[in-house]
Formats: C-alpha cells, sequence, structure tokens
C-alpha cells in the first residue's frame, strides 16, 4: 500500500524527533540534576556525631545527608569507606570533608557521583603528596608542642586528653570538648604520611573553610591550599579546629552554596 505524501512527510518527521529524543537522553549526564545528596567526612581522632550541628540543618533544608565513619586505619581503608556511601547516594553529590579527612576526599572524589568538594579546616595534597610533609613547611601550634600527639606501640595515635580542649575545640563549651578528648578515635600514623594518588579537586570545583584561630592545621597552610585549588574559599575569624561543630550554620552556609553552584 502506498502511504500518501502528508502521512510520509508527518512520519518522516516523528522519526526525527525520535531520534532527536534518543540522542538527548544518551547525551544527558546524572549530575545535570539539582544536588540534594550530601556526604559528609570526619577526620582524625573523632567520628561522625561531630558533623550533627550541621547535619540538622541541611536535613531541616531539604538535603538528603549521609556521614561516613572512617575506620582510620589506612588512607586506602577511609577512601574505600567513603566510596561505599558514595555508592549508595541516589545521584549527584557534594563531598565535604574536615581535618585528615580533606585527604580522603581528595582521592575518594574521583567518584562519579562527586560533582563538588568542600574542605573544612582541613588538608588538600596533591598528586604524590602527603599531609605529614606539607605541614611541615607551615608547622600548626599542636605539632610544636612537645607531647601533645601521643602514639601506641602499635602506630596509632592520639591527641593528649589536657591538650584537647585548647587546641582542637577552644570554641565548644569545656564540658563538650573535655567530652570529646575521652571518646578519641585512635587513628593510624600512617594515615598522615601517605601520598595521594589522585587529586580530585583538579577536576572538580571546591570550596574551602579556613577557620582563623585553628591549632591542629595551620590557617595559612588551609589558605594555602584553597588557594591552588582555585577553591571557593570562606574564613571564619576565631574559629577553632572543631569549626564544624561550633559554627554550624557558616560551615552549612559554604556547603548549600556548593550544592547549589557546583554544577554550573
Amino acid at each position: 500500500m502506498k502511504l500518501l505524501p502528508f502521512v510520509t512527510s508527518v512520519l518522516s518527521v516523528s522519526a526525527c524527533l525520535i531520534m532527536s529524543t534518543s540522542a538527548f537522553a544518551q547525551d544527558a549526564k546524572p549530575t545535570d540534576a539539582p544536588v540534594r545528596n550530601i556526604v559528609l567526612v570526619h577526620g582524625a581522632w573523632v567520628d561522625g556525631s561531630g558533623w550533627k550541628p550541621v547535619y540538622d540543618i541541611l536535613t531541616k533544608d531539604g538535603y538528603h545527608v549521609s556521614m561516613v565513619q572512617e575506620p582510620l586505619s589506612s588512607l586506602d581503608d577511609d577512601v574505600a569507606a567513603t566510596k561505599r556511601v558514595l555508592d549508595l547516594q541516589n545521584g549527584p553529590t557534594i563531598l565535604v570533608a574536615h581535618s585528615y579527612g580533606g585527604s580522603i576526599i581528595t582521592e575518594a572524589g574521583v567518584h562519579p557521583k562527586v560533582v563538588g568538594l568542600v574542605y573544612v579546616a582541613a588538608h588538600a595534597p596533591a598528586v604524590g603528596e602527603d599531609e605529614s610533609d606539607l605541614g611541615k613547611g607551615m608547622p600548626s601550634f599542636t605539632s610544636k608542642q612537645a607531647g601533645a600527639i601521643k602514639k601506641t606501640d602499635d602506630g596509632y595515635t592520639y591527641l593528649n586528653p589536657a591538650d584537647f580542649p585548647k587546641d582542637f575545640a577552644a570554641d565548644l563549651p569545656l564540658k563538650q570538648a573535655e567530652f570529646e578528648s575521652h571518646s578519641q578515635i585512635l587513628t593510624a600514623a600512617k594515615v598522615f604520611s601517605e601520598p595521594m594518588k589522585v587529586a580530585a579537586w583538579t577536576t572538580k570545583p571546591s570550596w574551602g573553610i579556613v577557620a582563623g584561630a585553628d591549632k591542629i592545621i595551620n590557617p595559612d597552610l588551609e589558605r594555602w591550599y584553597y588557594a591552588r585549588a582555585h577553591s571557593h574559599t570562606t574564613v571564619i575569624p576565631g574559629a577553632s579546629h572543631s569549626v564544624y561543630e561550633s559554627r554550624p550554620k557558616q560551615v552549612a552556609a559554604v556547603i548549600e552554596d556548593a550544592a547549589k553552584h557546583a554544577q554550573q
């Protein structure tokens, strides 16, 4: 049966539209969707519970927030633990870290679901670098104090509980800081000297928060990291290393800014 010219024309146009729509669907990337997933990574000597004030703000604002509980036994173990949580996300994700956690997300951030990184008073080494060597170039207050960082016979570290409140958490209530000083997670010493194999901040947008009164990481080192990574940088004057606990509104605001602009 012969088709009328008009019908033939309509079918031809319809076929083109179907092909065009199909091609568009194939070209569309998962990261085109709005970012609603946030993954939070803690650093050395602490666990993910310190993120609760930030978690409360983000979830109230409609974000899906997950926290990684790091084993702190090796950089590879911590990166693997972070990637497991990233695998569970249902779309584009902002990956956030505090302190040593910055080294973790520098490697784990190459995960395809990660579209932006947020460093909160955190290390951000480049490929081949480790935070221990970088810290020697710009030493922190704590690193210069004899006996402040303790080490077990089997190679795990912790911060002297007597020093924890003033060095790690000077702007937290004293009772809270004292509790945290006695609930530390022993952290393998080797995590601080394991070099980066990849550096996600070289290919993905990043945000950085400088804790102005940080005694664990030199604030100048934080500034240097973020300048090198071309991070959107926020300085919080007077904030201790526990800035994510003591200044949750300001930290959450930076994370939400990353979520809104990482894909632009």
